[in-house]
């Protein structure tokens, strides 16, 4: 119940646009693409590939490391204080 209410609130300022920033573990933000030529690859036609927005995800570096293993000093591998 509690992370479907972070989850929605989340999901509900994106929406808006703004974007969200998880500490220790990243940011969630949205990103405009405009319109483009793409190509059906079983054709090779030509076809226009609306603008649109996308989810994009920018891990934080401390999540990085963790992902590869390197400990931080003044946190340990697992992000806490010792």
């Amino acid at each position: 119940m509690i992370l479907e209410s972070v989850l929605e609130k989340i999901s509900s300022t994106l929406e808006t646009g703004e974007s969200v920033k998880l500490s220790g573990f990243g940011t969630f933000s949205v990103r405009q693409k405009g319109e483009r030529i793409g190509r059906n690859p079983k054709t090779g036609v030509e076809v226009p590939i609306l603008p649109r927005a996308v989810l994009v995800f920018r891990p934080s570096q401390i999540l990085r490391d963790r992902m590869n293993g390197i400990v931080d000093d003044a946190h340990g591998v697992d992000g806490t204080d010792d």
